[in-house]
């Protein structure tokens, strides 16, 4: 199976083959069974498997199929949420260990691609939060003194500063975060994978789980082909989760993203684009992303959904909003276009969940999925190994169907369409 340039673009055509795998079938056993082959899955596969752990991943569709093969590809650190909001909504405890936990993420994720080989074409040139307005900027000198209390390698840039990294004059400022970086995403997924089973880890594409019986010796996973016994079970599908606790699923709202590439763009034209190559995005609520791949192409994305009406909607937005963000770009053609389901939390933070006996996960991931994602998986690696310097950044919470999910996930799609529809016009 290969995924496609509608569903997944440009990253289909220009990430690595993934690793050859089977669907499920017959009996299999093992001491881990991990639901959903993205980040998580993945990073808790690897982790697993290089501590000794017999681990087995069922994936419905193939590794990276859902968030982390759609995603920008922005590497970054933290949440949505104000470093010292974090202590008041988890208590000062749990609020600091997410703070570091997901502060050090982008490195556990550079990390990894080095130690594995893995080819996604990493850059750790930083991230560029782009200021709309002043009041853009002083929300963005407000987390800027906040990171840098705790340590954090963060920079408030000026107009001027921002012009030269960005290539545009259309921001008053912007914060620039050394820890993060931009990656190739569904490269990066199938690179863990390729880890993964080197390792040791089994993973089998085309094998959703279709039911689970707790035994009282362990979990019995059933699939289309097969059926898979197991002590621990991961659930890492967050967004995409499916199956018997696809519960953890209905309390996000999910949120449509789209990307648009154009092709590579002339090399005078490209030198003066983010020339030092961070990924960017903006402010705004109904925010704008953008940057390079390795080949020169622009990937510009947004809020929505590239479907029905929307998908001229949002192409026409970004052809007039690039056109005012850099002046200097040749009439944008976009070659491929991509969009995939970002799964938001109420108060925009993840969720640690123990759905039964033995069976843990992470959900709610808020746009933040990368780095998240992989530190996460290594987190529930050391639970299920019972490692003793394993530390939970997140207090253990119970499932919670969030109401009106749908009709707020149909809300956003329809308001970021609304607002795309009327922006950028003169």
């Amino acid at each position: 199976m290969s995924l496609s340039a509608q569903s997944h673009g440009l990253w289909a055509r220009t990430a690595p083959p993934a690793p050859a795998l089977d669907a499920l079938a017959g009996e299999a056993s093992a001491d881990v069974a991990i639901i959903g082959a993205g980040y998580t899955g993945l990073s808790a596969a690897l982790h697993l498997a290089e501590g000794g752990a017999r681990v087995v991943v069922l994936e419905a569709e193939e590794p990276g199929f859902g968030g982390s093969g759609r995603n920008v590809g922005l590497v970054n650190a933290g949440m949505w949420v104000m470093p010292d909001d974090l202590p008041g909504v988890l208590g000062s405890e749990h609020g600091e260990r997410l703070l570091r936990c997901l502060g050090n993420a982008p490195s556990l994720v550079f990390e990894l691609i080095e130690k594995h080989a893995i080819a996604c074409e990493p850059v750790r040139a930083g991230t560029l939060h782009c200021a709309v307005g002043e009041e853009g900027l002083a929300e963005l000198a407000l987390r800027e003194r906040q990171w840098r209390s705790r340590g954090a390698d963060v920079r408030l840039l000026d107009a001027r500063q921002t012009e030269e990294k960005v290539g545009s004059a259309a921001y008053p400022g912007s914060l620039l975060d050394m820890r993060a970086g931009t990656i190739q995403p569904l490269a990066y997924a199938r690179g863990l994978a390729a880890a993964a089973i080197a390792a040791g880890a089994a993973i089998h594409d085309r094998s959703p789980v279709l039911s689970a019986e707790d035994t009282g010796a362990g979990w019995r996973l059933r699939t289309p082909s097969g059926s898979l016994t197991a002590k621990w079970v991961v659930v890492a599908g967050n967004a995409y989760v499916h199956g018997p606790w696809s519960q953890a699923r209905r309390q996000l709202v999910q949120l449509p993203y789209f990307n648009l590439a154009t092709a590579p763009l002339p090399e005078d034209v490209r030198a003066g684009i983010l020339p030092e190559r961070q990924g960017a995005w903006d402010t705004r609520a109904v925010l704008s992303s953008f940057r390079m791949d390795a080949a020169g192409r622009l990937v510009f994305g947004s809020v929505g959904a590239l479907r029905a009406g929307g998908a001229r909607v949002h192409a026409a937005w970004a052809k007039r909003a690039l056109k005012r963000l850099f002046p200097q770009l040749p009439p944008a053609e976009f070659e491929t276009g991509w969009y995939g389901m970002i799964g938001m939390t109420a108060d925009n933070l993840p969720r640690f969940h123990r759905f039964g006996r033995n069976v843990i996960g992470f959900c709610g991931y808020n746009g933040r999925g990368i780095g998240t994602g992989t530190a996460f998986g290594k987190i529930l690696s050391g639970l299920v190994l019972g490692e003793a310097d394993t530390v939970l950044p997140l207090p253990e919470s119970a499932v919670a169907p969030r109401r009106f999910s749908r009709p707020l996930s149909a809300f956003y799609e329809a308001g970021a369409q609304a607002t795309h529809l009327t922006s950028d016009r003169f």
